[in-house]
């Protein structure tokens, strides 16, 4: 029980609940920012719940399930791209969880995130957390595939895009797309290669 390591270092401090937290969608140059947090009933481990980056799609989709049921209670933030860009990715990763926290706080509870301070007095920032608790890995699930759904609910709205296979994130084929069909909605208008498209649109409009 490898990723129940600080999980079990805070029950038995003393805390009752423990809150997992993290985010998928901080690199794309495309679509909304996901957050998540899970709560698991004390004691609960499955060895497959890890961090979503070493899972195949059809992993992470069956443990998003297996997760939503067996939460004690979980919450998912989606950050506009307007909010994304003005308040960058960083920040609106932390007032994301932030949300989470609020809306699922508890008496004695403890928040472990993925690499994110937080203004929480309880709370500890892991680096690879999302590979190291069975809490945080949950989240990163649970966050992953919201926003892969989203994506591929976009492509069905902008086809042109390819957002259902690079999901946002800046490829050879994303760029050459934004290239030739200039920037959609859900682009991120404060990352660099999306500003690039529109300074060039700018400098033909005049």
């Amino acid at each position: 029980m490898n990723r129940y390591e600080y999980e079990s270092k805070y029950y038995q401090m003393g805390y009752d609940y423990i809150i997992g937290l993290d985010e998928a969608g901080r690199g794309p140059m495309a679509g909304e920012l996901v957050v998540a947090g899970v709560i698991f009933p004390k004691g609960f481990y499955d060895e497959k719940i890890n961090d979503s980056k070493q899972l195949s799609e059809k992993k992470r989709e069956a443990l998003y399930d297996l997760i939503v049921e067996n939460a004690l209670a979980y919450d998912i933030e989606i950050i506009s791209v307007e909010d994304v860009d003005s308040l960058n990715v960083y920040q609106a990763s932390k007032l994301g969880m932030e949300k989470c926290i609020e809306n699922l706080k508890r008496e004695k509870m403890f928040a472990l995130s993925d690499a994110m301070p937080l203004n929480y007095a309880d709370h500890e920032a892991i680096i690879k957390g999302d590979a190291k608790s069975i809490s945080i890995g949950a989240a990163s699930i649970l966050a992953k595939v919201t926003r892969d759904r989203l994506m591929k609910e976009y492509a069905k709205i902008y086809p042109e895009y390819g957002f259902d296979k690079h999901k946002g994130y800046v490829t050879k084929m994303h760029k050459e797309a934004i290239e030739k069909y200039g920037v959609c909605p859900i682009h991120r208008k404060s990352f660099a290669p999306v500003q690039k498209i529109l300074n060039k649109q700018m400098s033909f409009d005049f």
